[in-house]
Formats: structure tokens, C-alpha cells, sequence
């Protein structure tokens, strides 16, 4: 299974208070078992909300908000993308990982999507689509 792994953001974080160099080691460290366990497919942090935007969709309409946003508990940090057998074995994975900031903060974990999870909705013609885009982005890789 395939799922995300969100870092929370901190009011540090959304301050732009930057990582010491014993934290980005450490992250470095971890990053690096991942890759070797076969478990990372993607990893990043993000910069702060205040250099963000949030398209807001109402009716047929678009409209956009210019960060920074309000409430930092909802607000994610950085991210993994992983491949485990389970969700108990991305939990094992999170448990062994460095504390992302100085200070109270979390990370939370979420199973992605898979074509199968849509049933019939998921058409033979929308999975070859699905299927034809995925190949087109691992060429890229």
C-alpha cells in the first residue's frame, strides 16, 4: 500500500525557522534507511503558508486566497510519499523517525487511493488513462 506521511506544521515552521544542522542530518539519515528499506517514493518540505495560495471552488466559481492561513494545526509542513506492506509498518516507520521540530508537533499518516478503491466508478477506460499517465511519469523519473 501507498500512503502519505504529513508533517504538521509548528508556528515555527510557519515562522520559516529553518532546521538546525543536527535535525537535517538526522532527517538525512532516516531518508536514507527509507530509500534503502524500498520504502520512500517521494519526500519534501514545504515552505511556510505565507508563500502559499488556496483556490477556494464554490458553485462554478473559482477564487483565490493569498497564504499565509490561520490555523497552523491543519497545515502540513512537509511530506513523504511511501510503499509498505501496512499501515502497522508505516507506523513503525513514523515511530522510528526523528521529531521533525524542537517542541511539541506530529505527523500523520494516511493510505492513498488505489485504483481498486473506486470499484466501478473506474471504468476500463479511465484505468487504461490512470495506468497510461502513471508509466508516462515514471519515464520522467
Amino acid at each position: 500500500m501507498r500512503c502519505m506521511v504529513m508533517v504538521h506544521a509548528t508556528a515555527e515552521s510557519e515562522a520559516g525557522v529553518m532546521p538546525s544542522e543536527k535535525l537535517l542530518r538526522e532527517m538525512t539519515a532516516f531518508n536514507e534507511e527509507l530509500v534503502k528499506a524500498g520504502v520512500m517514493l517521494a519526500g519534501e518540505g514545504l515552505h511556510p503558508s505565507s508563500r502559499g495560495k488556496r483556490v477556494m471552488f464554490a458553485g462554478g466559481g473559482r477564487s483565490v486566497v493569498d497564504g499565509p492561513f490561520t490555523e497552523t494545526k491543519e497545515l502540513i509542513a512537509g511530506f513523504w510519499l511511501w510503499q509498505v506492506r501496512s499501515m502497522d509498518e508505516a507506523l513503525e516507520w513514523v515511530r522510528r523517525c526523528p521529531a521533525p521540530f524542537e517542541g511539541d508537533c506530529s505527523v500523520e499518516i494516511r493510505p492513498v487511493f488505489e485504483a481498486d478503491d473506486f470499484g466501478e466508478a473506474l471504468t476500463p477506460e479511465l484505468r487504461a488513462a490512470e495506468e497510461r499517465m502513471r508509466g508516462e511519469l515514471a519515464g520522467k523519473g
